[in-house]
């Protein structure tokens, strides 16, 4: 018996991997102008050294900036902030401040010039290791040189009644987490 199963065009294919943990890149030119991008392709690639690969189409602005920077900083947005987030997706960091336009704070990073986002409740400051061209995008390595969370937001893991992570589903549209963990028996 076939199997009741419906085609999906490769093109989108990688929807099927959706909905993906939405972070917000946060980058710096040589001469300090700053920049965020809305990823949903980022993903820890090693634990020992801790590693994080984030995916980035080289007519991106900020593809441009992590080349040039060797740095960039993984930010964690929650729905607080689902606007901006999307907001910070849709628009080009060449034509605006996207920190300015979408209110966002930029704070001092510890160990990277890239700043990070006040407003967001996690940080991973990465120092480039590697890159490579994978298709219509690049992916861009980075060790992690400090990795910090807002205090009460995460203890070993995060807790998703009290933090509402963002995921994006594709398009404009986004989800969170249910309060509801479900372990199942071994």
């Amino acid at each position: 018996m076939k199997p009741n199963k419906a085609d999906i065009s490769l093109s989108n294919a990688y929807k099927i991997l959706h909905p993906m943990h939405t972070v917000l890149v946060t980058c710096r030119s040589k001469s300090g102008r700053a920049n965020i991008i809305t990823l949903a392709w980022a993903m820890p690639t090693s634990i020992d050294p801790p590693l994080i690969a984030i995916s980035v189409k080289p007519s991106r602005y900020s593809h441009e900036l992590i080349e040039e920077t060797r740095e960039f900083v993984v930010n964690i947005p929650t729905m607080k902030i689902v606007r901006e987030t999307l907001f910070c997706g849709r628009r080009s960091g060449r034509d605006c401040d996207k920190f300015k336009e979408a209110k966002l704070t930029p704070a001092l990073a510890r160990a990277v010039k890239a700043p990070i986002i006040k407003e967001c409740i996690a940080h991973l400051e990465c120092k480039l290791r590697r890159s490579f061209i994978t298709g219509d995008h690049r992916v861009f390595v980075g060790e992690v040189v400090a990795a910090y969370t807002d205090k009460g937001s995460f203890v070993e893991e995060y807790d998703i009644g009290k933090e509402r992570l963002v995921y994006h589903l594709g398009g404009n549209r986004f989800a969170t987490l249910s309060k509801r963990v479900i372990e199942p028996p071994l």
